[in-house]
């Protein structure tokens, strides 16, 4: 099985600064990507950052110059440093990875379960 683990949410003031973790564990031959994505109450899911294999990274608009994402491949962790934190930012911020699991010839996308991001004074 494959899982994805996240942490480092929580509660900051506008301003502040976050950094969430997900690593990846399981029977995993290789990683294609991995990134992050929110849905805010009353939104769809969107796209924050995502990072390829290649070290290719994209960011919505809305996070550019705030956020930035890496990996650390050895451990098949992804993070996601935010800085200037604003309350537009509160959602639930998911994990996701494209994974080609031990044997099967298959890329699949896999999710976190989610960590709560909240911005407020």
């Amino acid at each position: 099985q494959v899982q994805l683990v996240e942490s480092g949410g929580g509660l900051v003031q506008p301003g502040g600064s976050l950094r969430l973790s997900c690593a990846a564990s399981g029977s995993i031959f290789s990683i294609n990507a991995m990134g992050w994505y929110r849905q805010a109450p009353g939104k769809q899911r969107e796209l924050v950052a995502t990072i390829t294999s290649g070290g290719t990274t994209d960011y919505a608009d809305s996070v550019k110059r705030r956020f930035t994402i890496s990996t650390d491949n050895a451990k098949n962790t992804v993070y996601l440093q935010m800085n200037s934190l604003k309350p537009e930012d509160t959602a639930v911020y998911y994990c996701n990875a494209r994974i080609k699991p031990v044997i099967v010839e298959k890329w699949y996308d896999y999710w976190g379960q989610g960590t709560q991001v909240t911005v407020s004074s």
